[in-house]
């Protein structure tokens, strides 16, 4: 597989404090790659070192295929927008797209225009952004990020401030860029229901550290509809499963098989493994949300801002 961003044992320390701790994430091409983690997590900051803006104490990281010292003008196939927008108070948001325009040396006015109604801000006119709303600045720092037809886009938080329908708005462009221009997102959010309505792969970050890093699909086989079932003979079990015609279920560490999507065949899975012989000690149906998942990886509340 093709990683757009690859990075090994990455960590940061501030005044001896362990922003991130060998962190290893790896971005496949093509990808929107959800980054989750509560208040503190790590979030901005591996996003701050892969977008040239900080500097790992440790580790190493690679960005299109190349080592972070071998860049060159790669850096410019990279939009960001991290934290509060680079934008200028008194300027309108056509003025703040010209100053980055000029900084990268593009000379088409039609560019500003296209991407200025992309995020739903065509017809602001001559409001300066120092008024703009905070939902409005953000849509303002991602059509800046968008200039220069970035292959990769960082954005921490882009939904933070916007309304439901703002929200859907900014969710349907980034989908739209993905799959129309093969662009790859790596998105910092606390909000793990938003992002899985768009996001291919995962990484779930805490304390600095890297929990787990998998795909949509893995995710959703952990959440949602399943039973959870403990025996005596797990082994034996998973055979009779098996024969029963049963292939998504996996034996965890904690001992307990888990049987994706068959609670309705609950009392026939249980019947079916007594009548083998197997003594059954457990068998429970559940349904948790991704959020039920999230706050039971990183061990408790997730927290509501960004780190």
């Amino acid at each position: 597989m093709e990683y757009i961003i690859e990075s090994n044992a990455l960590s940061k320390v501030y005044k001896k404090k362990k922003a991130l701790d060998n962190v290893s994430i790896h971005v496949p091409k093509g990808s929107i790659y959800g980054l989750i983690g509560k208040n503190g997590a790590g979030k901005t900051t591996f996003l701050k070192i892969v977008s040239n803006l900080a500097a790992p104490t440790s580790g190493e990281y690679k960005l299109f295929g190349k080592p972070s010292n071998e860049l060159g003008n790669n850096c410019l196939k990279i939009g960001t927008l991290i934290e509060s927008p680079g934008i200028i108070p008194k300027f309108t948001a056509q003025q703040n797209m010209q100053v980055k325009c000029i900084a990268l040396g593009i000379k088409d006015k039609k560019v500003i225009t296209d991407l200025l109604q992309l995020v739903g801000l065509g017809d602001v006119g001559k409001k300066k952004a120092g008024n703009f709303s905070l939902g409005m600045k953000q849509r303002l720092g991602m059509a800046m990020a968008l200039i220069g037809n970035p292959e990769l886009v960082v954005l921490d938080e882009p939904i933070n401030g916007l309304d439901p329908q703002g929200i859907i708005e900014v969710r349907d462009i980034i989908s739209k860029l993905n799959k129309e221009k093969g662009i790859t997102f790596i998105i910092s959010s606390h909000i793990l229901e938003e992002l899985s309505k768009i996001a291919t792969t995962y990484g779930i970050i805490d304390n600095g550290m890297l929990l787990e890093e998998l795909d949509s699909k893995a995710l959703f086989s952990k959440c949602g509809e399943k039973i959870e079932l403990g025996t005596l003979d797990n082994e034996k079990a998973c055979q009779v499963l098996k024969d029963f015609g049963i292939s998504d279920f996996s034996l965890e560490n904690n001992g307990y098989i888990y049987i994706n999507g068959k609670s309705e065949k609950t009392a026939e899975i249980n019947a079916k493994l007594v009548n083998s012989g197997i003594a059954v000690n457990h068998i429970t149906s559940q349904n948790d949300s991704l959020e039920d998942y999230y706050i039971s990886l990183i061990g408790g509340k997730a927290g509501n801002k960004n780190a």
